[in-house]
């Protein structure tokens, strides 16, 4: 569950308004290349409402949401969860009004606040400081003594003001996304459950319309290994380029196309609703457990119409 963190002193600046709209916009897809990852799991914090952000001073987010281009980054950002302010990712009851984080002698609350949760911190990439994929900090702790003193150390935060940035903490976002999907998976019961779930855990998958009643009949064993395969496929998507990898993506277990005999069974209505072949596909257990799709290169994804017992037993 990535956990990210609006840092406001990259919002204190003085730019120009051309500079300001290019950071704004740089630090969103930034937040989206994570929420890519784990829609379902990532949460944005900031001080203040998102919608009442200062990126600059006098710049209101609002003089950057009417620049062209900006409208559906805006609306996916939207869509997301957002929170404030900052101590609302803490647990109950914890203030940590005992720790300080410092960046070249400023305070600096949001990225103390992804550090003291394990998160990562976002910042607007106004300035050359904030333009790097981790930050160091002064963490100043007071400690409980009889002297009363404090402590200082310096500690290391993930960090990201552009989506290349994103791409060093992949792994680290997807071990996560893996642990909460697991988590997810453990609960259902009913196909119709992880029906419902899909476009939170497997957000660059399709489906055909009539997948839908394929799921509804799943039977409860089949639920989680089903899940668990629609894991792998969508972990094979995120990381496909169909330049390199012009057959198909790197498959996370055993995946092929049918046998030339069988592919007469394997035709399903697509979005269109017209007849195509899902002759790609997979097992999962307990035996015949299978899953039909089709390969959709130029989306660099795949497009699911069939999840139940093998075609023709």
């Amino acid at each position: 569950m990535p956990q990210l963190f609006l840092n406001e002193r990259s919002c204190e600046t003085t730019a120009d308004p051309e500079r300001v709209n290019r950071a704004m916009t740089e630090m969103v897809k930034a937040v989206l290349a994570v929420a890519k990852e784990d829609r379902a799991g990532t949460r944005l914090f900031s001080r203040e409402p998102v919608n009442a952000l200062q990126l600059a001073q006098g710049h209101a987010i609002g003089k950057w949401i009417g620049t062209p281009g900006t409208r559906d980054l805006w609306l996916r950002l939207l869509r997301m969860q957002t929170k404030w302010p900052h101590r609302e990712a803490f647990p109950e009851g914890e203030t940590y009004s005992d720790v300080e984080y410092r960046h070249d002698g400023d305070t600096v609350d949001g990225l103390g606040a992804a550090h003291l949760t394990g998160g990562l911190a976002v910042s607007l990439p106004i300035e050359p400081r904030w333009d790097a994929d981790r930050l160091t900090l002064v963490r100043e702790e007071l400690l409980d003594d009889e002297d009363g003193g404090s402590a200082l150390t310096e500690v290391e935060v993930k960090h990201a003001a552009r989506p290349e940035h994103v791409d060093t903490h992949l792994p680290w976002i997807r071990r996560g996304a893996d642990a909460g999907r697991q988590e997810a998976l453990e609960g259902l019961r009913t196909g119709t459950a992880l029906w419902d779930l899909r476009s939170d855990l497997f957000p660059l998958l399709q489906f055909t319309p009539l997948a839908e009643q394929h799921f509804a009949e799943l039977p409860e064993v089949w639920v989680r290994p089903a899940g668990e395969r629609l894991g792998e496929l969508q972990d094979a998507v995120s990381d496909w380029d169909p330049d390199r990898q012009p057959i198909s993506p790197q498959w996370r277990s055993h995946v092929r196309p049918e046998f030339e005999g069988r592919r007469r069974l394997c035709w399903f209505p697509d979005t269109d609703g017209e007849s195509r072949l899902f002759d790609w596909h997979c097992d999962f257990l307990p035996k015949p457990g299978r899953m039909h799709f089709r390969l959709l290169h130029e989306e660099r994804t795949l497009r699911i119409a069939y999840v139940g017992r093998k075609l023709g037993v």
